[in-house]
């Protein structure tokens, strides 16, 4: 009996020395988690730069999973289990920290390109194609590192991805071809986020994200069109944000033959201009203008020419003119001529 209970006092006495080990590193961990993380959240809520908010948002998690994988090895290094198994758990941890700090750069890296996209779009625009990018170089640069400290060798490795990697793009060459559009799509800058874009098969809409493989086009009715990359530079695309968002707008009218045409100019210019500034969408620094260009069948006619901030502003500028016009030709006493039509009776009774 006696020996029984100092072989469990023995055994106790071996599992609490691990198993306090553990727990003291794990609140220690903790709270310098927590003194540490408020000084720095209070130092940096004093800075200008978001990159220290971002990097204590990424690292305030993994943070406490860093404290209890040291705990565990820490427990592990004075317990009695065999050495084996130590040198193995010791090296699973130490690859699931490397996966953790990887995961947590992945991340401040993302941020940091999404944050500071009006700065980096110069160079290279922002989209969920770089992002993915950044995030993949970050990966693989981090699965390197592991299997090195695994004491795996990457040469054998890079080798064979480069061997590999002629049948894979044979194999994957409608994939790599949307992929490599999608590059060229986004560094040509000449379609970017938040243009406003018609294909020349009439879809026509907002681009939201230009990916791996598809550009999205949100369309007025507010449904996505997803244009394969690949097809996208092959079509002709109106871009109507380049070279400016503010564009012209073009509205046809007509007169009576027996109309003053300088009145009508001076009318329209004037109703033109309240709209350029009064509605929401004209520009009102613009300067409306007429141009007389035909004599038609039963009209003259002539094109108004305004300018709208953006291709969707016209839609509103182009009503309000014309109910305003309407209004004001009514009271001037100018005619917008009905389209005539004339029968010949002596033809059709002679018929």
């Amino acid at each position: 009996m006696n020996q029984t209970l100092a072989l469990f006092i023995q055994h106790s006495t071996e599992l609490v020395i691990p198993l306090s080990i553990f727990l003291i590193t794990v609140i220690v961990g903790y709270i310098v988690r927590k003194f540490l993380f408020t000084r720095l959240s209070s130092w940096t809520g004093k800075s200008s730069t978001k990159i220290d908010d971002i990097i204590i948002e990424a690292t305030k998690g993994p943070f406490l999973i860093w404290c209890l994988m040291l705990g565990i090895y820490f427990a592990l290094e004075f317990s009695k289990l065999p050495q084996e198994w130590v040198h193995v758990t010791g090296k699973i941890m130490l690859v699931l920290g490397m996966f953790s700090v990887t995961f947590v750069l992945a991340s401040i890296s993302t941020r940091l390109v999404k944050i500071y996209s009006g700065k980096l779009e110069a160079a290279l625009p922002v989209t969920s194609l770089t992002q993915n990018i950044a995030r993949i170089i970050i990966f693989g640069i981090g699965i390197l590192i592991i299997l090195n400290s695994l004491g795996i060798s990457i040469t054998p490795i890079l080798a064979t991805l480069g061997v590999g990697g002629l049948a894979v793009a044979l194999a994957l060459q409608d994939t790599l071809s949307n992929l490599f559009s999608g590059f060229h799509i986004t560094i040509s800058r000449q379609i970017r986020i938040g243009d406003y874009i018609k294909l020349e098969s009439g879809e026509e809409g907002y681009v939201t994200d230009i990916n791996w493989r598809t550009t999205k086009v949100r369309m007025l009715p507010n449904n996505i069109v997803l244009v394969p990359n690949a097809k996208l530079i092959q079509s002709i695309v109106t871009n109507y944000y380049l070279p400016d968002q503010e564009m012209a707008v073009l509205v046809n009218l007509g007169v009576h033959y027996n109309s003053n045409l300088k009145k009508v100019e001076k009318i329209t210019c004037e109703v033109a201009r309240e709209v350029m500034k009064e509605v929401p969408g004209g520009v009102p620094e613009f300067d409306p203008f007429i141009r007389y260009h035909t004599f038609a069948d039963f009209s003259i006619n002539f094109t108004v020419i305004l300018r709208a901030k953006e291709f969707v502003d016209q839609y509103l500028v182009k009503h309000e003119f014309i109910k305003r016009l309407h209004e004001r030709y009514d009271k001037e006493g100018i005619i917008i001529p009905y389209p005539i039509r004339a029968v010949n009776y002596k033809q059709e009774k002679a018929g």
